[in-house]
């Protein structure tokens, strides 16, 4: 196993275990099969396991495993706060203290604020005494390290970075995500504060393996180097020597084996020309399904009501390449999440926007159909939810 620094100097494997997609059995999570798979990944030398407080059973399941088999202190333990669903520090305190219970700990050893999205929601913390709390857990040494995970654009996921003194931060990324929500922009700022970055979704939740385009399918089936689909994700990714760890919701043993496999072997600048060259195919190949041709520039931004432009764009192009679901579900993530909201049914096509963008889109044409497909019935009945939650 490969290993690189964390902001401390401690060893972080190259390979992280993402906790969120556990095999379910019945309503829960088939704990006898994830404890194989993550002792295997654990006797393969992965020393990072993220999970969190929203992910149904797995901070139960992380906490039994490891209980069952003395092996804590063998492992770096990272989880979430959900600060949208808490009005007071009264509540952060609580919900911090179940989630010992849960992983069957007394500390954790890196802690996120989950899905940080912007500068007001940071500053509304910071009201409820946030940043006080953070410095007494830490006096403690409940909370070893600080951190935030984020979906939005580079230029806000900046602005972040620099509003606290982070331990870490972790970040969607992968070769589609290379100029959206945070990016390589947000990627090597972040890299150049001193922050370590933690990758989520390196294959967009499985949808760069399981559901490419049958023309990029054909792609891999054709390599004489017989190079397959995560492979090449992931490697591109421990390519980059911002990366600092690359987690992998991995649910079954062959996934722990190659993953395994793959983070062993691929160092720093291991990205040959000829995989830098089946990947721009394979992008080519996922990019013809796209509905509008947004390279994530930014340069339309910012918008006076505040629509998030490029996010809306890449979640839309989402619907098309990998599922009207995934698309609409990165949407909400993005827009309704926000202190202030960024959905595209927010614009009102004052054409400011439109003078700025070196594609020449029209963009306010494009906004009205996004927000007539992915602002559904559901998606207005969550977002108002979620809105009704805020105000509680």
């Amino acid at each position: 196993m490969q290993y690189r620094k964390d902001k401390y100097g401690n060893d972080i494997s190259a390979l992280g275990y993402g906790c969120m997609r556990f095999t379910k059995k019945g309503n829960s999570a088939d704990l006898d099969k994830a404890e194989k798979e993550v002792m295997a990944a654990i006797e393969a030398g992965v020393n990072y396991f993220d999970t969190a407080y929203v992910y149904a059973g797995n901070e139960v399941a992380v906490g039994e495993i490891l209980h069952r088999n003395h092996c804590r202190e063998k492992i770096n333990l990272a989880t979430k706060l959900p600060h949208y669903l808490i009005k007071s520090i009264d509540g952060v305190e609580k919900m911090f203290q179940e989630e010992l219970r849960r992983l069957q700990t007394d500390y954790i050893d890196y802690y996120l604020m989950h899905m940080l999205t912007d500068i007001p929601t940071w500053e509304k913390l910071k009201k409820l005494g946030m940043e006080e709390w953070i410095r007494e857990k830490k006096a403690s040494g409940q909370i070893r390290q600080i951190g935030f995970s984020y979906h939005g654009n580079s230029a806000m996921f900046c602005q972040l970075v620099d509003t606290y003194d982070w331990d870490f931060c972790q970040i969607q990324y992968n070769y589609m995500d290379e100029h959206s929500q945070a990016g390589v922009e947000g990627l090597r700022y972040a890299n150049r504060k001193g922050l370590p970055v933690i990758i989520m979704e390196p294959l967009r939740g499985g949808r760069l393996v399981n559901l490419l385009p049958e023309s990029a399918k054909e792609l891999f089936r054709r390599d004489e180097k017989h190079r397959t689909p995560a492979e090449l994700a992931l490697k591109w990714l421990y390519d980059q020597p911002e990366v600092t760890c690359v987690l992998s919701g991995m649910n079954s043993m062959e996934m722990v084996e190659q993953n395994v496999k793959t983070a062993s072997e691929s160092l720093v600048g291991c990205l040959t020309p000829s995989d830098r060259e089946l990947i721009e195919k394979v992008k080519d190949e996922i990019k013809k399904n796209v509905k509008v041709g947004c390279t994530g520039c930014g340069y339309c931004m910012p918008c006076p009501k505040g629509v998030d432009i490029p996010g809306t764009f890449r979640c839309y192009n989402a619907m098309y390449s990998e599922g009207k679901k995934s698309g609409r579900r990165d949407y909400l993530q993005c827009t309704a999440f926000r202190k202030d909201t960024s959905s595209a049914s927010q614009c009102i096509s004052c054409g400011k926007c439109e003078k700025h963008c070196p594609q020449h889109i029209e963009i306010r044409k494009e906004l009205k159909n996004a927000a007539a497909e992915l602002e559904d019935v559901k998606y207005k009945v969550m977002k108002t939810g979620i809105q009704l939650l805020k105000l509680w």
